[in-house]
């Protein structure tokens, strides 16, 4: 019996036993039997389940670390002076190099040194910084999105298309059509009526499917890159939701009055944006798009920064995510601390034991979490994990004034990933989502001075407050835990 199996019984029996245990609440029992029952014959014909992932995996390389550069692999010297530089900069030289040699030890693209990296947060920063890419773009732009609405930011992006498109600039578009289900199609009529090539990912009409088709898996990837050489990636949709910052001063609410969006972004240049490049197009090739000039996809790209960056993508096409795996171990390597803040937080057993079995070894576990949310289900179904979670010694807390949609994570101050990745059985095992990992201490004191800026605007969850929440919120919670597979 796999773990959708497992969770579907359990939740029946839990159902039956909580709503049994109170008078006067009306409820019918067949009806959720039958419910259940359904959901565990789902579960079993589609059942798919994570890697196990051993903590240790990338601890005992069998070869040197091995960089690459703007002009291909380094040297054993150039990289030694690299990690050597790294190393020196007041980090335990045990600590970086247990987490390079995990970085090093699991499969995909390599350790990419010379790239710069900004860190951008909430949507007008980051929108600023991508509209002034796209202005200067002189060949072509790419960007790949789960959401783009016909608001006022998303006719903002088409207008900025639009004109680069009519300057000669190809422009190329990947949305998913779940996640852009509500945009009109005139919205994107606009945009291939100027010479914009559009590709809706895996389109909810099966009429208009092409081979291979697969309604549940999606593309969650938010990702632009400019003439090869800038590439943005994170948590942020093209969408006016994002139009206001989420933190103290600088917060304001949206348009449709709802709270400002707190989410996380990169910018990245140097010569791991062509790794990014690889992975848009991968997925435009997949999904049967125009033929793209290739000859111009990668220009010789020099180095920028001082930044070790890894591009992952991960896809429901491969035998496991690389993402999960990488996260996975790296929580299993952690010595210090694991900071991590998420939109949806749905653990599998597995991250469950890495999380608790690191907080056990005396790592300081802390995972910031939001407060509210725009999709209930998933919500609820992340705190039945609560209990669970603050009785092992993780700290849990949740972001108050906003609505969090960050996707970060930073272990031992020296390994940070920034992405579209949720924590939930979606993104680990039917999404295609992209993340950057990046390896140094520089930038990992970026991300605590971020991950604190949340921490100070967040409530703490302590056992003994949450054991006196109301009923209503339990019966919430096991009710979406039993669909946490398909959140």
């Amino acid at each position: 019996m796999c773990a959708v199996e497992q969770t579907a019984k359990s939740g029946r029996a839990r159902l039956i036993s909580i709503f049994s245990g109170f008078a006067g609440v009306r409820v019918s029992l067949r009806i959720a039997a039958s419910l259940t029952a359904a959901l565990t014959l789902l579960a079993a014909a589609s059942c798919s389940v994570l890697p196990t992932i051993a903590p240790d995996m990338a601890q005992r390389p069998s070869r040197p670390v091995q960089l690459e550069g703007a002009r291909g692999p380094l040297s054993a010297q150039q990289s030694n002076a690299i990690l050597g530089r790294l190393q020196s900069r007041g980090v335990d030289t045990n600590i970086f190099e247990r987490h390079l040699a995990l970085e090093e030890g699991l499969a995909g693209n390599p350790l990419t040194v010379g790239n710069k990296v900004l860190l951008l947060q909430d949507g007008p920063t980051t929108f600023q910084a991508m509209f002034a890419a796209i202005r200067g773009a002189r060949n072509h732009i790419h960007l790949e999105t789960y959401i783009i609405e016909d608001d006022e930011v998303g006719r903002k992006f088409a207008d900025a298309l639009i004109e680069k498109q009519a300057l000669g600039v190809q422009v190329n578009l990947i949305y998913d059509s779940v996640g852009s289900l509500n945009t009109p199609k005139e919205f994107f009529k606009r945009l291939t009526d100027s010479g914009v090539k559009v590709l809706e990912f895996n389109p909810v009409n099966p009429l208009t499917a092409k081979k291979g088709w697969e309604v549940n898996q999606r593309d969650h990837r938010k990702l632009l890159i400019v003439d090869g050489q800038t590439a943005f990636l994170g948590g942020i949709n093209i969408s006016s939701v994002y139009s206001g910052g989420s933190f103290s001063g600088s917060s304001k609410r949206r348009p449709d009055g709802g709270p400002p969006w707190r989410d996380t972004h990169l910018q990245v240049e140097g010569p791991v944006v062509a790794d990014f490049q690889k992975l848009f197009l991968a997925t435009w090739d997949k999904q049967k798009g125009d033929s793209v000039d290739r000859r111009t996809a990668f220009p010789a790209l020099a180095n920028r920064g001082r930044e070790v960056v890894r591009a992952i993508g991960s896809s429901p096409d491969e035998a496991y995510s690389q993402i999960y795996a990488t996260l996975v171990s790296a929580i299993g390597s952690a010595e210090t601390s694991v900071r991590l803040t998420n939109a949806y937080f749905v653990p599998d057993p597995q991250l469950l034991a890495s999380l608790k079995d690191a907080a056990r070894r005396g790592v300081d576990v802390q995972i910031i979490l939001p407060s509210n949310t725009d999709f209930w289900l998933v919500f609820h179904a992340g705190r039945s994990y609560y209990a669970e979670l603050l009785r092992g010694g993780v700290k849990i807390y949740e972001r108050r004034d906003a609505l969090l949609h960050a996707k970060t994570a930073l272990i031992d101050g020296v390994w940070s990933t920034i992405g579209s990745t949720n924590l939930d059985w979606r993104s680990f095992l039917h999404n295609d989502e992209v993340n950057a990992v990046i390896l140094g201490p520089e930038f990992g004191a970026q991300m605590q001075a971020m991950f604190d800026a949340d921490l100070a605007a967040s409530e703490a969850i302590t056992l003994e407050k949450w054991a006196q929440r109301p009923l209503g919120d339990r019966v919430k919670e096991i009710a979406a835990r039993m669909w946490e597979y398909w959140l």
